[in-house]
């Protein structure tokens, strides 16, 4: 999980520099996204990378919360109903909380 953790860090941290990059760059364009054919180009690709940065700081957030269950002594346990969460879940999604009934 700690994998998981530096690789959404290092996401995040490149989307942050690309969203930088992009806003340097409406700073350089025309104001008026209704008449300049870059503007909406410019908001989609704010907006784009806007909701990668919200997943990666998401996943950042579930993956420290599944380590504290781990230190806890609850890691593998479904956070609704205590039952073992299954490996197999586990397996595709380390830092769930809740075991797929309660998905």
């Amino acid at each position: 999980m700690t994998d998981e953790r530096r690789r959404n860090e290092r996401l995040l941290a490149d989307v942050e520099r690309s969203m930088r990059d992009v806003s340097d760059a409406r700073q350089d364009a025309n104001s008026d996204d209704e008449h300049d054919p870059e503007g909406a180009t410019l908001a989609w690709e704010r907006g784009s990378l806007g909701a990668v940065r919200d997943d990666a700081r998401n996943r950042i957030r579930l993956v420290d919360a599944a380590l504290a269950r781990l230190d806890a002594g609850t890691y593998g346990r479904c956070a609704v109903g205590g039952e073992p969460i299954p490996a197999a879940r586990l397996d595709a999604v380390p830092w769930a909380a809740t075991c797929v009934a309660h998905a």
